[in-house]
């Protein structure tokens, strides 16, 4: 029979799974709309340049928010990790 912790560390390792999964397809899915997105812009006849280099930006900015908010969740994983091996139980000598 599992114990709590032991429950909890297989529940935060599905969860991590989940998410990693999650955030692969995510990514997957931003870069192919970013690249529609550009085409989309780089023909667009009405578009005054300056709109043009605004949705870059808005773009970049876009791009940059998904990485933050992946390696911030990166970290998070790495620290509830680092507390589950520090909480270890030790084998006696």
């Amino acid at each position: 029979m599992l114990q709590p912790k032991d429950m909890l560390k297989h529940m935060i390792e599905f969860n991590k799974s989940a998410y990693e999964n999650a955030s692969k397809n995510l990514n997957m899915l931003h870069e192919q709309m970013e690249k529609m997105f550009n085409q989309y812009i780089d023909q667009a006849v009405g578009i005054p340049e300056e709109g043009k280099k605004a949705a870059r930006e808005w773009a970049k900015m876009s791009k940059k928010g998904f990485e933050d908010f992946k390696k911030l969740m990166e970290d998070n994983y790495k620290k509830v990790e680092a507390f589950f091996q520090e909480n270890e139980p030790k084998e006696p000598k």
